[in-house]
């Protein structure tokens, strides 16, 4: 419900033009905001609502009988999430801002004056809305983001087990490659129910484990005591928690993703459940399938980007790129361009801007993983990390990504390798007038080679 404001001094702040007359700004906390309009909608222009989500509707059905329109409000943790779903279902354009780009002027910080100050900020239009996607695609970003952190978790306990089995001097981790397979969790649950017959254990072994079973008997051999049992068995017990609720989740994403509407057709049908059978982390059903069908093209053409790429880029940014008019404007907010800071006519800095965009972050790991690579891709990766240095090479790697990213999604068109074509041969002759300047240098002349028939 709305309190009254103990008397605190209301800065009376006049704009000098008005470009959103009816503009609402709000300071957002954990268990009340500060909602200020303009000084001649209401009496009492600064109220203050608790959180309960009954005040929140009572905040919004305020903010309707002051002809507000547009309410601007500080992204402050995960705190403005209701706030914002609450004023967009009652028709409001919220926008989310920076919390850098509504800092206070020096003096005083309270949160009367911090919400007069985002209205007057978004009255005269100085604030600029940060990108989001549309509600569906939010829904399926937060299950992605929620599968991260439980594969997080389940990696936690899979330490537990190494710990447990480390503490009892029993090797087996160390000599299989992947301690949570078919070989490594049948031997833990023999142990765990009390067999401690090595010829036992060691026949369980899977055929396709390399290691032979007299070394796989070496390894089981240890301290058993109790207490690291005990600790093995619960580390067991959660590793497989946590591994149902990720199959549980990976369920519930395909079944938002089944309801998303299709951009296009894929010629090849999406392959039946039981054909699919998931590698380390990937998701349970046929994820490629669907990124192709709501994208409208398939990302995982292009050399370094993966289905899971592809999924964290549809759940970040939606297939709807309409928000950003060029690739310039994708790469500045991915933050994979240069932020120059120019005084005084001179470059002071031009560092990419610090930030934690996921979307950037997967180009960057994509760009690492060309590093082998024979495509036109991976040579422009190298040669960049022989010219900058490898934190370089990696950004300016990632930027491109994003171009072709940006390129494929916006007007769905299939990967061609082919457009790289121009760009190589441009490379081969640079790179053959540089070694014919380093030969006349040195002495020697360079002489095309002869194919024999």
């Amino acid at each position: 419900m709305a309190r009254k404001i103990r008397k605190l001094k209301m800065k009376k702040i006049q704009p000098l033009h008005t470009l959103q007359p009816n503009a609402a700004g709000i300071d957002v906390g954990a268990t009340e905001i500060f909602v200020s309009v303009p000084q001649d909608r209401d009496v009492e222009h600064v109220r203050c609502f608790t959180t309960f989500t009954d005040d929140l509707h009572k905040a919004a059905r305020w903010l309707k009988k002051c002809e507000i329109k547009s309410v601007a409000m500080e992204s402050t943790g995960v705190y403005w999430i209701p706030v914002f779903q609450i004023l967009d279902a009652h028709g409001f354009d919220v926008m989310l801002v920076n919390a850098h780009h509504v800092k206070n002027v020096p003096g005083r910080k309270t949160d009367v004056e911090d919400c007069q100050w985002i209205q007057y900020l978004h009255s005269v239009g100085l604030l600029r809305g940060s990108f989001r996607p549309g509600q569906d695609i939010c829904s399926v970003r937060s299950l992605l983001r929620h599968r991260g952190n439980l594969i997080k978790i389940a990696s936690t306990h899979v330490q537990h087990m190494q710990k447990s089995l480390t503490q009892m001097n029993v090797q087996i981790h160390n000599v299989i490659s992947d301690i949570t397979g078919v070989t490594g969790l049948t031997i833990m649950d023999a142990i765990v129910d009390g067999q401690r017959n090595l010829n036992k254990l060691a026949n369980l072994k899977d055929p396709r484990i390399k290691a032979s079973k007299d070394t796989i008997k070496k390894s089981l051999k240890g301290d058993y005591r109790p207490e690291h049992i005990f600790t093995l068995k619960q580390a067991l017990q959660s590793y497989r928690h946590y591994r149902q609720m990720i199959y549980e989740c990976d369920i519930e994403i395909e079944k938002h993703l089944k309801d998303l509407e299709s951009r296009i057709e894929p010629d090849q049908p999406a392959r039946p459940p039981g054909d699919i059978k998931p590698r380390g982390n990937a998701p349970n059903f046929d994820l490629k399938h669907h990124m192709h069908r709501l994208l409208g093209t398939d990302l995982t053409l292009v050399d370094g980007i993966d289905v899971g790429t592809a999924h964290t880029i549809f759940t970040e940014v939606g297939p709807d790129l309409s928000c950003f008019p060029t690739p310039a404007h994708f790469c500045s907010w991915l933050g994979l361009c240069p932020n120059n800071k120019i005084s005084g006519g001179k470059i002071l800095s031009s560092k990419t801007k610090p930030g934690s965009n996921r979307v950037a972050q997967v180009l960057r790991m994509a760009s690492i993983s060309l590093l082998r690579s024979r495509s036109y891709l991976g040579e422009f990766y190298r040669r960049m990390r022989a010219k900058s240095g490898a934190p370089k090479a990696i950004t300016a790697t990632a930027h491109k990504l994003a171009r072709i990213v940006y390129h494929l999604i916006k007007y769905q068109k299939a990967f061609d390798q082919s457009v790289f074509n121009k760009e190589q041969e441009m490379h081969k002759i640079r790179m053959e007038k540089n070694l014919r300047k380093q030969a006349k240098y040195l002495g020697y002349q360079i002489v095309p080679a002869v194919t024999m028939s």
